[in-house]
This record gives C-alpha cells, sequence and structure tokens, in this order.
C-alpha cells in the first residue's frame, strides 16, 4: 500500500531545555524564522505525504495552533499591503491535511505516541518521524525511505554515518549486511538493488566505539506495517521503565518481518534534541541563507578573536 500518513511525537516534555519547555514545546523552538517541527512537516510534505499525525500532550496546544489558521494575523498583513509575509502564513495551515491525537494513560516511552494513532492509521503502513531533529537532503529523505520501501517492503529506518566515532555512544547502531549479499527472490528480479540499503541483524543501542558492529545510527524516520500497533500493545516496558520503539521492531524482526537501513543520500542531518546540537544546527543553518551569510560569518570571527 501506499505510504500516505506520518506521525510525529510531540508528546514529550522537553526536560534538557527547561526552563524555557515549561511554556514552550520543544519542538516549537526557533530555527531562524520557523520551529523546528516545520522543518519535519515540509519533508514530509516533499515526499508527498497527504496526512500529517501529530501526538501532543495538554502543553503542546501551541503545536496546533501553529499550523491552524489565524484570522486576525491574516488581515493585519492583507491591510498593510505584506503580500509575501501573508503568502508564507496561509501556506503553513495549507501544506497538509494535520490530524491532532492527544497521548493518554500511564505508559511511557516513545512508542506510546506511535499506539496512540491506531485508530487514524487503520490496517496501511505509515512512516514515523521525530519532532525534535530533520535531515535537508535532495530528494528529501523519507521520499528515498519510501521508494526503498515501495521495493521491499518490511521495516525501513533512515541510516545516518556518525564520522565521530566519540558520538557513536549517543545512537543505536546498526549490525548490517548489504542486501546484495542476499538471495534474490522473483520481485526483485525485474528491479535494481540499491547499494545504499542493507539488512539489519539487529540493533545495538548506544554501544562504546569499541563495542560498535558500525558506524550507521539508525534513527529519525522509520516505514512500519500496521502490525507494530499489537506488538506495542502487549510490549513490557524496559530500559528506564519504558516501553521503546526498537523493542517493538526487535519483535517485529523475530516475527518474521525484514529490517532495512537505508544510508540517506545527499543527506545533511540537523539535530535538535540538546542545546548545543540546537545551537550549532540554528547556525549552520543561518549560514545557508544569503541575508545573513556575510554578516555572521564576520560576527562569528570577531567573537573567537
Amino acid at each position: 500500500m501506499k505510504i500516505r500518513k506520518v506521525v510525529i511525537p510531540a508528546a514529550g516534555k522537553g526536560t534538557r531545555f527547561l526552563p524555557i519547555t515549561k511554556t514552550i514545546p520543544k519542538e516549537m523552538l526557533p530555527v531562524i524564522d520557523k520551529p523546528v517541527i516545520q522543518y519535519v512537516v515540509e519533508e514530509a510534505v516533499a515526499s508527498k505525504i497527504e496526512d500529517i499525525i501529530i501526538v501532543t500532550e495538554r502543553s503542546k496546544r501551541t503545536v496546533e495552533d501553529y499550523f491552524d489558521s489565524f484570522f486576525e494575523l491574516e488581515k493585519h498583513l492583507e491591510i498593510n499591503g505584506k503580500k509575501q509575509e501573508l503568502a508564507n502564513i496561509r501556506k503553513i495551515t495549507n501544506m497538509a491535511n494535520f490530524i491532532y491525537i492527544r497521548q493518554k494513560g500511564n505508559r511511557y516511552g516513545n512508542a506510546i505516541p506511535v499506539l496512540m494513532t491506531q485508530p487514524a492509521i487503520g490496517s496501511e503502513p505509515f512512516a514515523v518521524m521525530w519532532g525534535d531533529e530533520f535531515i535537508m537532503s535532495k530528494p528529501p529523505r523519507l521520499a528515498q525511505m519510501i521508494k526503498a520501501y515501495e521495493k521491499h517492503k518490511g521495516v525501513i529506518i533512515s541510516g545516518v554515518r556518525i564520522k565521530d566515532k566519540n558520538k557513536i555512544s549517543r545512537y543505536g547502531i546498526a549490525d548490517i549486511e548489504p542486501v546484495a549479499s542476499l538471495p534474490v527472490i522473483a520481485s526483485q528480479l525485474s528491479e535494481p538493488v540499491e547499494k545504499n540499503l542493507f539488512k539489519i541483524k539487529k540493533i545495538v543501542e548506544k554501544p562504546s566505539p569499541e563495542e560498535a558492529p558500525s558506524n550507521l545510527a539508525t534513527h529519525g524516520a522509520y516505514i512500519l506495517p500496521p502490525e507494530i500497533f499489537d506488538i506495542i500493545k502487549n510490549l513490557k516496558p524496559s530500559k528506564g521503565g519504558e516501553v521503546w520503539l526498537v523493542d517493538a521492531i526487535n519483535e517485529l524482526q523475530k516475527n518474521g518481518c525484514p529490517i532495512y537501513a537505508y544510508e540517506i543520500e545527499n543527506g545533511e542531518y540537523y539535530d535538535t534534541g540538546n542545546k548545543l546540537e540546537y545551537l550549532k544546527t540554528v547556525i549552520k543553518l543561518s549560514l545557508k541563507r544569503p541575508e545573513f551569510s556575510k554578516d555572521l560569518k564576520k560576527i562569528l570571527k570577531d567573537l573567537i578573536k
């Protein structure tokens, strides 16, 4: 089936950014002039996704408001002749069909917001993208993953090479084998196997650089089958007393579902999950903006003298 829906969990507390996240969701932190979550939504839309399902909780109302229409602001911009600003505001509302689901219950972990979306997903495969990180690539990351899914089915997880070995312990690292080494099945005979698609034997969660089976981190975006919902329902909490999506994926694998990592082509990863990486993301993207680049380079040089 066609991938039509994306789930974006946005129900976390954002404790790494306190005190600002006491009132502002971490997904709404600005990266120049757009919140983090808009970059994620734009990637989904560029990948031809029709429905954006955002899982929130009571402190995340501003996420819903942001993607809603704002008549008074639009009228103000129209009266004052701010045509470009008006177009930008209206574009946000009309990007996609937005569906909001509140996270409920007393179970915690990154698999729980995914489970909350079962009524909206139904029996079709779907994508999951985190709301505090994104990848910029051409074609879009999710579009690349969907193309791989259409050929191979199973679970597809975005893969990013971690060049700095000291950062490997931050991620789930894939123990992989090239798909090209697997037996060819009939449905693949007419299609070439992509060089950057790997079958995952297992995911080693946050290994030391010496124990890591590769430098391919598996995180950020997933294409999942609907069978994962029943697995999450019956999954017991593990690390930290939480229910983890990676545990549910491992159970899928035990049931015979193939798990793949797709190494994203032409991609640049932006992390906003902690303060330092957030600052780095803001600076890097600001340097790519022509209206800021020249002056910002001068400011940075002056600051580090």
